[in-house]
């Protein structure tokens, strides 16, 4: 069995909702939930949208490897009304990235673990460290709990109260 680490994020519709089907549809599809953070909510990186985000990070033990751990989030990012229009940020109904597959560096043409921006996005560090502060990032060879304290980001960050 193999860990897998995902942040979950929607700033469209009814965002608590989408986080909590993705997390269903990954569960049902994917492997056994381990670890789930709080959901936050967070002022959207590098966009001029002003929604906030939900965001939420979980993990799960797996029997599929990552590309299928991939193909699995876009169909599910496509079954719950993704709609990729353009290369960069832009609003979304639900966004789920792969952040660690056990202690792999894989860089492909269509997947990269770690993902590349952990150490810069406040909204993946501080859930992520609720749930694994002593984990160690396997390319910068640092805890999570030292990237968030190293975290040049400083958007605003709080812990979502669930409706």
């Amino acid at each position: 069995m193999s860990t897998v680490f995902l942040s979950l994020g929607s700033n469209r519709g009814n965002r608590q909702e989408y986080l909590n089907n993705a997390m269903h549809q990954l569960e049902k599809r994917a492997g056994k939930v381990v670890q789930v953070s709080h959901i936050y909510e967070t002022q959207p990186w590098k966009m001029t949208d002003e929604a906030l985000f939900l965001n939420q990070v979980m993990s799960l033990e797996t029997s599929l490897n990552s590309q299928q751990i991939m193909d699995l989030i876009i169909e599910t990012e496509t079954s719950m009304g993704r709609v990729r229009l353009k290369l960069g940020y832009e609003p979304r109904t639900i966004d789920i990235d792969i952040l660690f597959f056990n202690d792999e560096i894989i860089k492909s043409s269509s997947l990269t673990i770690p993902h590349p921006l952990i150490a810069e996005r406040r909204f993946i560090l501080e859930p992520l460290c609720e749930i694994a502060p002593n984990y160690i990032h396997p390319l910068l060879k640092k805890t999570l709990k030292q990237l968030l304290a190293d975290c040049p980001d400083k958007h605003s960050i709080a812990r979502f109260m669930l409706k």
